[in-house]
């Protein structure tokens, strides 16, 4: 099996940092691409950042300038460092990746549990 572990959620007044942390573990051959998403109460999940598994990084546009997604493929980690953080950001962030599994060589897409981030003075 293979779990996805975020990190480092909370609560920021606007204008602050915060960095999200996901851990992959388990039975993993290989990982993908790495996301993280956002959702916020009665709104659709939205797309924030992708990072490929050779560092090809594609950002929401409300976010670029602001958020910066990389990754240690030596820990199977995807961080999302988040400054001049906005009350418009506060919402469930999730962590998803592409794995390919040892047990059966299937590559399937798996999600975090979420890590709530909220902005407000």
């Amino acid at each position: 099996q293979v779990q996805l572990v975020e990190s480092g959620g909370g609560l920021v007044q606007p204008g602050g940092s915060l960095r999200l942390s996901c851990a992959a573990s388990g039975s993993i051959f290989s990982v993908y691409g790495m996301r993280w998403y956002r959702q916020a109460p009665g709104t659709k999940r939205e797309l924030v950042a992708d990072i490929s598994s050779g560092g090809y990084t594609v950002y929401v546009a409300s976010v670029k300038g602001r958020f910066t997604i990389s990754r240690d493929n030596a820990k199977n980690t995807v961080y999302l460092q988040m400054n001049s953080l906005k009350p418009e950001d506060t919402s469930v962030y999730y962590c998803n990746a592409d794995i390919r599994t040892v047990v059966d060589g299937a590559l399937t897409n798996y999600w975090g549990q979420g890590t709530q981030v909220t902005v407000s003075s």
